[in-house]
């Protein structure tokens, strides 16, 4: 059965980061990291937090193997990681432009929106087989 340092270190592939990167966000030194995916160190509850804190994951997985590497985000979460996203970005792309518009927008136009948003939806299930 796999340990805890095989899930980090498959962790940090998935992540698609180096080991470096890693223990910058979760604020380690790098040799700690190398430590801890070889099995001569053992993360504290302090540094499972972290881990999870920082990169969303599960920590039953983390710390058992058992279910998904990843929490599901809510959508609260998708919405501001969308949002962060955009806000990241330097480009004045149709995302950023469209969000600057509809922060704009008044009661009345978020009604009228609101409307077009529910005959199109409606559009779009009436043509689905």
């Amino acid at each position: 059965m796999d340990g805890i340092e095989k899930r980090i270190s498959d962790l940090i592939k998935a992540l698609n980061i180096k080991k470096v990167a890693f223990a910058n966000r979760i604020n380690v030194s790098g040799p700690f990291v190398s430590q801890l995916c070889s099995g001569v160190s053992i993360p504290s509850d302090r540094t499972i937090y972290d881990i999870c804190r920082e990169f969303k994951v599960n920590e039953k997985w983390l710390r058992t193997g058992e279910g998904e590497m990843f929490l599901k985000p809510t959508k609260d979460e998708e919405l501001r990681d969308f949002v962060d996203d955009i806000l990241e970005s330097e480009s004045t792309d149709f995302r950023r432009r469209l969000i600057s518009a509809l922060a704009k927008l008044d009661t009345e136009k978020w009604k009228v929106l609101e409307e077009i948003a529910s005959t199109l939806s409606n559009e779009t299930k009436e043509s689905d087989p």
